[in-house]
């Protein structure tokens, strides 16, 4: 098929896959933490808090399998079929997660919001066919569009969350649970199938045997997961608790939050747009020196007044961006022998693993102080950075080794 039409066919899916997964944020921190007593934020009589920190890290729970099994099952299965599916289930989860928020019953809504981030998984999916089927220069660039296209969401999301709300809890579940499926419908008609290319093995059997956690048996991917999982732990403090921030330092209620992460995603999705340039850097030097930009827009909000907070939360999204293509076209390059899918799915699972991690410590963190999730995730970041660019001059000084072991 046409390179273009199917690259704006996976930014309309990845857009639309990613509203559904970020439109709770900026109404679970008043919801939980305003004041008022319902369901959803007294379950069992815990602490609210404690309840939010709980409620942000199922989804990325489900997100973490999704991630790390999705992309390897595409590789043999095919990605269409595993496009198809996904987006089909993850609108199916919207709307329990819906049910869930008429019901008040906090229980249905963990269920609901993992149910949906298994599903919603598919990104590594998306990128491996990208990777794949787009040849040259233009590659770089689609990734980088897709990247967009996902940041976009984030953008997109919230907003809907935020603005609709006051129709009812449920409605922002329910648009997105319709928009998943105008995105199955794009899938069907515009992607191509392709015959499976694992025989005699049953999914389970591919999902157990080849998950994207088996790559960690050779020692280049083992670094880059390290590395790149305490870059994500600074990225996950920002994306799970700004919104908590602006509620405890500027009384902030969901409409506003919206705002801000609109700045933050726009500015994002703007830089994605560029950040597939041809470079004559290496793309691990690249990719250290966005990563110590991130990391000080992050320790801004950790100790900065409101202001300084919302600007450094607005002008993240540049160097996030940047480091997402560069480091995402620098592995696709590095480690194409192991499959496409199975390395953007280690990717991803790194992501997952790193909002799971920091949502569990920032609910105890917020417990003492909102401020120190930020300079935990900023501290993070910036050891991160280090260690890419560590990396990188060691990988300059010693002879090419091949990364079979």
């Amino acid at each position: 098929m046409n390179e273009r039409f199917l690259i704006t066919t996976l930014c309309a899916l990845a857009l639309l896959s990613t509203v559904g997964a970020s439109l709770p944020y900026p109404m679970l921190a008043p919801l939980f933490a305003d004041g008022s007593i319902h369901g959803l934020n007294s379950f069992l009589g815990l602490p609210p808090k404690l309840l939010l920190g709980i409620a942000l890290m199922i989804n990325p729970l489900g997100l973490l399998i999704g991630s790390a099994v999705l992309g390897p099952l595409s590789d043999g299965f095919g990605r269409r079929r595993a496009l198809l599916l996904t987006t089909v289930g993850a609108a199916l989860g919207h709307l329990l997660t819906a049910a869930a928020m008429v019901m008040e019953s906090y229980l249905l809504f963990l269920a609901a919001r993992f149910f949906t981030g298994l599903l919603e998984g598919n990104g590594a999916v998306m990128r491996a066919l990208v990777i794949e089927r787009v040849k040259g220069p233009l590659r770089n660039h689609a990734l980088s569009w897709l990247n967009g296209a996902f940041n976009l969401g984030w953008l997109v999301g919230p907003l809907l969350g935020g603005f609709t709300m006051a129709y009812g809890a449920e409605v922002p579940f329910g648009i997105a649970a319709v928009a998943l499926l105008l995105g199955t419908l794009g899938v069907f008609l515009t992607i191509p199938a392709t015959p499976p290319a694992t025989h005699g093995l049953r999914w389970w059997s591919v999902a157990r045997e080849r998950h994207a956690l088996t790559l960690l048996r050779h020692g280049p991917l083992r670094t880059l997961f390290i590395i790149h999982l305490g870059y994500c732990c600074g990225v996950a403090s920002l994306y799970e608790y700004f919104p908590l921030w602006l509620v405890d330092v500027g009384g902030y209620d969901a409409r506003q939050i919206s705002l801000v992460n609109m700045g933050m995603c726009a500015l994002m999705t703007t830089a994605a747009l560029f950040a597939g340039h041809a470079s004559l850097v290496e793309g691990r030097l690249r990719a250290g020196w966005y990563a110590a930009v991130g990391a000080t827009a992050i320790l801004c909000v950790g100790f900065g007044n409101l202001w300084i907070g919302i600007a450094g939360i607005v002008l993240f999204g540049v160097p996030h961006a940047f480091y997402n293509t560069a480091l995402q076209t620098w592995s696709a390059d590095t480690f194409a022998e192991y499959g496409q899918g199975s390395v953007m799915a280690l990717l991803s699972t790194i992501f997952c693993l790193a909002n799971i991690l920091m949502a569990l410590l920032g609910a105890v963190l917020t417990l003492i102080d909102t401020r120190l999730v930020m300079v935990v995730g900023g501290v993070l970041a910036a050891c991160a950075s280090v260690a890419l660019r560590r990396w990188s001059a060691s990988a300059r000084t010693m002879p090419a080794v091949s990364p079979v072991e």
